[in-house]
């Protein structure tokens, strides 16, 4: 379990480390995948498996020049350094996240010398929510859905 506290320091010190490989990797693209799971345990056998299969998803589809995976109390993060322009490596990642089983519960950041690319760039929605179809931003900010209501959604789809 993480506090709120925890869980933005988290992101502050991944941007950071995202600002990082982009110096340090110059005209390369930065795919970053977390795992979405509502609530404070952010790391347990579903998040995993979620998590396993984006790494997995996201080697299929591309050859990068450097990755790096980092399993936390605070969230899983993989870090991926590719070759491409921004928006076809945005594309891409966004295929995954729409086609792959798990790709809903995926977040498949793209971050290019310009900085990160949104799904409106390429022409898509926002990702609807899991359980209603709605824009997920909107579930999320509202509390449309209880995080237990969430979870056995999650547990669904990854136990299918």
């Amino acid at each position: 379990m993480i506090t709120l506290q925890e869980l933005l320091e988290s992101r502050d010190r991944r941007a950071a480390h995202q600002r990082e490989l982009l110096e340090k990797y110059p005209g390369l693209v930065l795919l970053c995948l977390t795992v979405q799971l509502p609530g404070p345990e952010k790391r347990n056998s579903l998040s995993m498996k979620i998590a396993d299969a984006g790494v997995k998803a996201v080697r299929e589809r591309f050859t990068p020049a450097f990755e790096e995976i980092r399993d936390l109390p605070t969230g899983y993060e993989g870090y991926f350094m590719v070759e491409g322009e921004p928006l076809e490596i945005k594309r891409a990642s966004a295929q995954i996240e729409e086609t792959h089983r798990l790709g809903r519960l995926m977040d498949l950041d793209v971050i290019g010398p310009s900085g990160p690319v949104s799904r409106g760039e390429i022409g898509l929605k926002e990702r609807p929510c899991l359980i209603c179809g709605k824009p997920a931003r909107y579930c999320m900010r509202a509390g449309t859905h209880s995080r237990e209501e969430l979870l056995a959604k999650i547990e669904e789809l990854v136990l299918s």
